[in-house]
């Protein structure tokens, strides 16, 4: 028994007054309502200490930041074509947003707003932010699905996506099936949900004084974790480096950087041990 994934033939769901909606906007759209509704809730139930007037207030900032940041380094990754094709700098609606980007401008926004407007401490609002990020970034990522991008090697396995001859690479035009690689990060964060939320929760209300920033630097260290092995898969990675996805470098490093913090986080908070 086998599953073939195929995307509608068009990317258009459906037009309003002569404008097209594409299925790629939906599913960016519904990842940033989950995501902001998964926040919210969280939040109000289980972090008496977040404001939610302020947290409310915080997520213009965020989106606009994520989305311009997340295009801005795509665009960066690859200046060459957007030089040669500068008219699709802004077309967004036919993909090409990096969710490296999204996390940096996601991360600026949160210093400018809390740090540098209200005077308060970002952590704790970072850390229910990353709850809604794997929910969103679940959701999100099926609108590479149905921009066909985002797919990996060529595979004959049970699950595999289709792939239109106009969408394949060069060297892989006369293959047909591919790794659906936006259905496995798309499986991963919402894993990544329920160990934050789960396991990561509330080992860190049992044995840390202060857990300020373990949610947040466990999802980076979780998302770059499952990324590097995904990354690995994928063949239309945006810049290589000596012939390394420049994705999977900034993942290790994430990881990495993730990592070390969380160390230094458990450290410095560990609650003493009852004698």
């Amino acid at each position: 028994m086998s599953f073939v994934f195929q995307a509608p033939n068009s990317g258009v769901a459906f037009s309003v007054f002569g404008c097209d909606i594409r299925y790629y906007g939906i599913m960016l759209f519904l990842g940033m309502i989950a995501g902001i509704l998964t926040t919210c809730f969280i939040s109000k139930k289980y972090y008496k200490t977040v404001d939610l007037d302020l947290l409310t207030d915080f997520f213009p900032f965020l989106i606009i930041f994520s989305i311009i940041c997340a295009r801005l380094y795509y665009v960066l990754l690859s200046l060459d074509y957007y030089l040669k094709y500068k008219g699709e700098i802004f077309a967004i609606w036919h993909g090409g947003i990096a969710i490296h980007g999204a996390i940096l401008g996601g991360i600026l926004a949160g210093v400018i707003f809390f740090k540098g407007i209200k005077k308060t401490p970002l952590l704790p609002y970072a850390d229910v932010v990353s709850y809604g990020l794997a929910i969103g970034q679940a959701i999100g990522r099926w609108g590479n699905f149905f921009n066909q991008e985002a797919f990996g090697r060529p595979c004959n396995l049970p699950w595999k996506l289709y792939i239109e001859p106009a969408k394949r690479p060069i060297e892989y035009a006369f293959q047909s099936y591919f790794h659906p690689t936006f259905l496995y990060e798309s499986l991963w964060d919402i894993l990544i949900f329920f160990a934050l939320f789960f396991v990561v929760r509330k080992a860190a209300l049992k044995f840390l004084t202060k857990a300020d920033g373990v949610i947040f630097f466990s999802y980076l260290a979780l998302y770059s974790f499952g990324r590097i092995f995904i990354e690995n898969l994928r063949v239309d990675s945006v810049l290589n480096i000596f012939g390394v996805p420049f994705a999977l470098v900034i993942s290790v490093l994430v990881f990495l950087i993730s990592f070390v913090v969380l160390g230094w986080i458990v450290l410095r908070n560990k609650k003493p041990a009852n004698n």
